[in-house]
């Protein structure tokens, strides 16, 4: 039986490690985590925050999935949009998703996020 999810992984091109970490440490506020050694050869690099782990490995033959993201709970969204656009994060907001506010944004290697909350006014 499934519990929990316990990572999301994305993938990224070769050499890309250190505008991912400058994305997800200094934008979104995630906290670098050591891979395991036999796994740090691969290259990439794992954040987390709170219970969410995310985990970027590398993909020589890298390309972006156009529709493909993990979907990120927020609290506070208003003023989470405001800080990564602040930052120079793309922020595109989407009311599609009824009893909801979120928006997406692209890590610097074109990875899709997108970030939710529910609306209290629903």
């Amino acid at each position: 039986m499934i519990s929990a999810v316990d990572h999301v992984q994305l993938a990224a091109p070769p050499g890309s490690e250190d505008r991912l970490r400058a994305y997800y440490g200094d934008v979104l506020g995630m906290t670098e985590i050591p891979k395991p050694p036999a796994l740090a050869a691969r290259g990439g690099c794992w954040f987390q925050t709170g219970g969410v782990q995310l985990h970027l490995g590398i993909e020589a033959d890298f390309r972006p999935a156009c529709k493909a993201h993990p979907g990120l709970r927020v609290t506070g969204i208003a003023a989470y949009g405001a800080r990564l656009a602040a930052l120079g994060a793309t922020v595109e907001w989407d009311g599609g998703l009824p009893g909801h506010r979120r928006f997406f944004s692209y890590d610097p290697v074109g990875n899709r996020l997108e970030f939710l909350e529910p609306d209290p006014a629903v």
